[in-house]
């Protein structure tokens, strides 16, 4: 932000919208999760409505249990997302988005349509720069 933007917007303004440029800014951490692999996709999947741990991990592919857990852990800690643990054997969790978080996953959703329906033209470019690279 320059010196002529900081008097141009209240600080109470600024404090709350966060400095994402700035190394130090907890807002990092937010979008570290939010837009991680496994983060995009959990939030996205969740939009569908609650879901159990187990079913989560059957569909996204490729994820370990490990970085699901670690993933969910992250949108629980930042609000995005609810966990409630079931008292059955064997346990049971459920996960479900928050206001919030149901607020951030439709934003991620226009990208992730975004990408899907730009694949063709992504797929073409990259193809295009294999042959370019190739002669």
């Amino acid at each position: 932000m320059s010196i002529s933007e900081s008097f141009t917007v209240p600080f109470s303004v600024a404090a709350r919208r966060g400095e994402l440029l700035n190394a130090q800014c907890p807002s990092r951490d937010v979008l570290k999760h939010m837009t991680s692999r496994w983060g995009v996709l959990v939030l996205v999947i969740l939009l569908g409505g609650m879901h159990r741990f187990s079913d989560l991990r059957r569909k996204i592919g490729g994820v370990s249990e490990k970085m699901l857990a670690q993933t969910l852990q992250g949108l629980e800690a930042d609000g995005l997302l609810d966990r409630k643990s079931l008292p059955v054997v064997p346990p049971h969790v459920e996960y479900r988005l928050t206001a919030l978080g149901i607020e951030a996953a439709q934003h991620l959703e226009v990208m992730v349509d975004w990408i899907e329906a730009s694949m063709p033209r992504i797929m073409a470019y990259r193809e295009s720069r294999e042959e370019g690279s190739a002669d």
